[in-house]
């Protein structure tokens, strides 16, 4: 690791604590325990005195096997309840592959549980031990005899058939009386995780920066410091355009980013090894801009699988730790996104350019841990991407071939994982010996369950992207309203990527110091696999970096049981005051899922009622009603649509409802045409053709108003271009004509030289339409309008009658002309110019 800077990831610290009892030493061997299953094993333990004595510990099971012996009660007697909570302490020997999970309650209530990573079944050389913390409130506490179960729990999907699988061994167990207040509610370890937000596999624009706050929140990722991939790529044009705004709004929502910029395939090192001066310039210009706002760099993406060097990755590390560190002084470095390719004779790899066949250079270097320790000496943080089960292949797997890069771990890896990379393909299905009855859901919900176990951070790998996505894909962000985002159902009838990330991201990644709550229908949930974290995010230290704070509270129900649960709770709030804020529920889209709520009276008790769906997870965001602050929905925009109405949309803004506000005609007054829109959407209806209105929208009772904008009822809307086809007599290799139709600005047809007379582009509706309008988009290339132009229509492609002519103007084309029943339109360039003609998008109008 790098003297430069140590890892501050872990976490607040545990404070310290009075051992109430400690069964077994840290001495990395079960010994002192009875043999898991044997006669000797009992399933409950009473401690009698702080001081165990070893022959006591023969009757203790050196672990629990889900088969065999699945269940530990241990108890003991409380003179008093500890003020501040208790923690409880387990340190594992070894557990199988399967992620096996113990769940642990506190007098019949769930206190937790526990992801246990473990390499037995991975041919893995090193051993994997790791010592998990659990949070136990005074809450779930009595005075007098208390009773701790400890218990092999399958995972959601799996069945019986798992519980030959769910097994560990342990090394020794301890509670502790907290000497004083903890200010995270630890949950077996703390964790961190994210995705990545971005438009079109590569692009930090408009539309990527308009989902983030929804995709983060929607998640339950916002406000509690987890973290972010930004991998905007220095050789895509345009693919960190709007990259400020973006980590703006990850300050705004108090998250991390790990950021990664530099293409690494096309540089050539100086004499010395260090960077070129180009290389370093736009690591620099990066640095200078926003090195401010991400608290990690990563190295490089699966230097092996690209065929990248390895020189160039140790030259990017040098000028991070030298430079970097500079620029930023709160930097850690990430090691790269490890893939472990192998050599290119065992298995072939991208970009490779003449005869020269290899997977990296030197060839297979990312597979052999020596070199691979190369990077990992001069960086902060080890990383490792992992899809489906291969984290714990023996070969390639994120977390086996870290265990050899570091000769096994004693208490966790020995080094802070970030893995920039974890999810699942829309082919990975369970292992089918754990008897799933959900496969593609169930491989998904094992290895995040898996990171929990043996990471630090995970990223999964992209919110929107084909075959891994979590939400449906397919669209330009920026033409795309963030309320309509949709869950993205890998197998039809199973449970998706976003019901599991939530329902693991609300259990162990939401941060702040613990509320006390009690739990009123205790009879009703006990021994059940119901979890409550409930926190007060303002407690969290500044980011580094960005110093993003948050002043949000947290109220978390998860239901782990796969039948539904009713939970009624009472949570202490800091303040007695009026609360309102958001709630996330069950919905398979943003709209659906979210709510808001409004005029809580907090006593300061506030009450709790939710009924779970088996698996769900419910998260309110709240904040004292005097803190929120008024603000006007931004986003605002009017689209004419069929009948003479017009279609309203804003993005949202705190609180229940809006209200919507119309003028009708030039110097006329707005006035309120609907209140209590609960949805960030309207469509106002039966308007007057010709007529200009004027249209604004506020949160209801709330002074303060969007931007107005401007629209006439011209009653012409744009066709459906499902089904065009478009062709022209000017094709060039870059660009294609259906690049005018794809609904992405960013993409354009164009034709590759100066225009010149006679040069058209042609569209075939499919079907004849009744049309009076043609719009040519190309604002990314304002220059590029035709200098002259005719358009013709034809029902057979051959026959052609001109229906309008004239010059092109700055940034858009509006072609109006005298209504025409036609199946095919071209568009003549008539003109000349030092320009290029280009599309970046083309719709047809029409009042069907």
């Amino acid at each position: 690791m790098s003297e430069l800077s140590a890892a501050k990831d872990a976490g607040p610290a545990v404070p310290e604590g009075t051992v109430l009892w400690k069964l077994g030493q840290h001495d990395g061997s079960s010994a002192e325990f009875a043999s898991a299953g044997s006669n000797g094993a009992k399933g409950v333990f009473s401690v009698a005195s702080t001081a165990v004595k070893a022959a006591e510990l023969q009757s203790i099971p050196s672990g629990l096997h889900g088969a065999t012996n699945p269940e530990l009660r241990i108890t003991y007697k409380l003179d008093k309840i500890p003020v501040n909570g208790v923690l409880f302490r387990v340190s594992i020997l070894d557990a199988y592959k399967s992620v096996p999970q113990m769940s642990v309650f506190s007098n019949r209530q769930l206190s937790g549980i526990i992801q246990i990573a473990g390499v037995d079944g991975t041919d893995s050389k090193y051993d994997f031990r790791k010592t998990y913390e659990l949070y136990i409130p005074k809450e779930q506490l009595i005075s007098g005899t208390n009773e701790l179960t400890l218990r092999a729990a399958r995972g959601i999907y799996s069945s019986a058939a798992e519980d030959k699988y769910n097994w560990w061994t342990w090394d020794n167990l301890s509670l502790e009386a907290l000497k004083t207040p903890v200010k995270e509610p630890i949950h077996g370890s703390y964790t961190l995780t994210g995705t990545m937000v971005n438009n079109k596999q590569f692009y930090f624009d408009k539309g990527a920066v308009t989902h983030l706050p929804y995709i983060m929140k929607w998640l339950g990722l916002a406000y509690s410091g987890n973290i972010m991939r930004t991998s905007c790529a220095s050789d895509v044009g345009r693919s960190c355009e709007n990259m400020g705004e973006y980590y703006e709004v990850l300050k705004d929502y108090n998250m991390q980013a790990v950021a990664l910029y530099l293409y690494t395939g096309d540089i050539k090192l100086k004499e010395d090894g260090s960077l070129p001066d180009d290389a370093e310039k736009k690591l620099t210009d990066y640095f200078k801009q926003y090195g401010q706002y991400f608290q990690y760099y990563e190295v490089d993406n699966e230097p092996g699988l690209f065929n990248r060097s390895k020189a160039v990755n140790l030259a990017i590390a040098d000028w991070l730790n030298k430079k970097g560190k500079t620029i930023a002084p709160h930097l850690q470095t990430v090691a790269p996104g490890w893939a472990y390719w192998p050599g290119y004779s065992e298995d072939s790899c991208g970009n490779q350019k003449g005869m020269l066949k290899q997977c990296g250079d030197p060839d297979g270097w990312e597979r052999d841990p020596e070199q691979r320790n190369e990077l990992e000496e001069v960086t902060d943080l080890t990383n490792g991407h992992s899809y489906g089960e291969s984290y714990i292949f023996s070969n390639g797997g994120s977390f086996t071939e870290n265990l050899k890069t570091f000769g096994g771990a004693v208490d966790g890896l020995s080094k802070k994982m970030l893995t920039t990379e974890f999810g699942t393909s829309d082919t990975h299905v369970d292992a089918y010996q754990y008897g799933a009855s959900e496969r593609t859901a169930a491989v998904f919900d094992r290895i995040m369950r898996g990171h929990i176990g043996y990471a630090d951070m995970f990223v999964q790998h992209a919110a929107f992207f084909k075959n891994f996505s979590l939400f449906k894909y397919g669209f330009n962000l920026e033409e795309h309203d963030p309320g309509a985002t949709e869950i993205y159902y890998t197998k039809e009838g199973e449970d998706s990527r976003v019901s599991i990330m939530r329902r693991l991201d609300l259990a162990y990644a939401t941060h702040g110091a613990p509320l006390s709550y009690q739990i009123t229908n205790k009879d009703d949930l006990a021994d059940k696999m119901v979890y409550v974290r409930a926190v007060d995010t303002s407690t969290l230290e500044p980011l580094a970096g960005s110093g993003a704070t948050s002043n949000k509270l947290l109220v978390n129900f998860v239901n782990f049981e796969e039948t539904e649960q009713t939970i009624k709770v009472k949570v202490t709030m800091p303040e007695k005051t009026v609360y309102e804020g958001e709630r996330f529920g069950r919905g398979d889209t943003y709209e659906e899922a979210r709510s808001y709520m409004s005029g809580r009276n907090a006593t300061p008790i506030l009450e709790f009622t939710e009924t779970l769906a088996p698996g769900e997870a419910v998260q309110y965001i709240l904040q004292p009603s005097s803190e929120v602050a008024d603000i006007a929905p931004q986003g605002f925009k009017a689209t004419a649509v069929k009948g003479l109405s017009m279609h309203l949309s804003w993005l949202e803004a705190p609180g229940a409802s809006y209200e919507v506000l119309r003028a009708d005609g030039p110097g006329s007054e707005l006035k309120m045409i609907a209140a209590g829109v609960r949805n960030t959407e309207y469509t106002d209806s039966k308007l007057q053709e010709g007529t200009l209105y004027t249209y604004a929208v506020r949160v209801s009772g709330s002074g303060v108003m969007s931007e107005k904008t401007q629209i006439s009822a011209t009653g012409l809307v744009p066709l459906d271009r499902t089904g065009w086809k478009v062709t022209s007599n000017v094709n060039t290799a870059a660009s294609k004509p259906e690049s005018a139709i794809d609904g992405d600005r960013r993409t354009r047809w164009d034709t590759g030289k100066h225009q010149a007379s006679g040069e058209y582009f042609q569209i075939d509706l499919g079907a004849v339409h009744a049309i009076e309008a043609i719009e040519l988009i190309y604002t990314l290339s304002s220059y590029d309008y035709p200098r002259g132009y005719t358009v013709q229509v034809s029902d057979d492609a051959k026959s052609w009658n001109q229906v309008a002519s004239g010059k092109g103007k700055l940034e858009l084309t509006r072609i109006a002309f005298s209504q025409v029943q036609t199946r095919y339109i071209r568009i003549q360039q008539t003109g000349s110019g030092g320009n290029y003609w280009s599309i970046q998008e083309l719709q047809v109008y029409s009042r069907e």
